[in-house]
């Protein structure tokens, strides 16, 4: 369980530098340079997308040997595809149908709106991103989320259950289909 949540804190730390990467970046194309919020949102996430994969494979999981690398990438690109996916729909329909008579000037609540839309795009797809690299990505297949539900496996059992895992067998194919001469 410690090591969970001392995951999960170094999963916050890397997010909050993301966000930060991502947010001045997007605040800047929106506010200074009046670009389009979803084309701004797709630049500022893929550049925070990019500090965040290396961070996040070298602080928070661990490379798991029984999956090549170009799989791991493979996922990670998968995830942030999803997720920017998620993050363009949110950002869209935090601006949508504006009030065109609006109390301040527009491009102020212009502004303001696509910022509320990336606080709540943040939060899902922090959750999006977490879930989906704890269960493909990394190597600490252990006890925690048993004890979390009343019950411990013996060691046998918990290798057992690895072995017959979507991520395991994922990671075993991708071995066994990686190119002569990748690493």
């Amino acid at each position: 369980m410690k090591k969970l949540i001392e995951q999960i804190l170094k999963f916050g730390v890397v997010g909050i530098i993301a966000f930060l990467i991502d947010w001045g970046i997007l605040n800047l194309l929106v506010g200074v340079f009046h670009m389009h919020n979803v084309i701004a949102a797709t630049i500022s996430f893929t550049i925070a997308l990019i500090f965040n994969y290396f961070a996040s494979m070298k602080y928070v999981f661990r490379h798991r040997p029984d999956m090549a690398r170009w799989m791991e990438m493979a996922i990670f690109v998968f995830s942030a595809v999803v997720g920017l996916l998620i993050n363009g729909l949110i950002i869209w329909l935090s601006t949508y149908g504006m009030n065109k008579d609006a109390f301040i000037t527009q491009h102020a609540e212009y502004l303001l709106r696509t910022n509320i839309g990336k606080l709540i795009a943040t939060v899902v797809v922090a959750i999006w991103n977490f879930i989906i690299r704890k269960w493909l990505l990394d190597d600490t297949h252990t006890n925690a989320m048993n004890r979390l539900r009343g019950h411990v496996l013996s060691e046998e059992e918990l290798e057992a259950k690895w072995e017959r895992s979507f991520s395991h067998r994922l990671g075993m194919w991708s071995i066994e289909h990686t190119p002569k001469g990748w690493k």
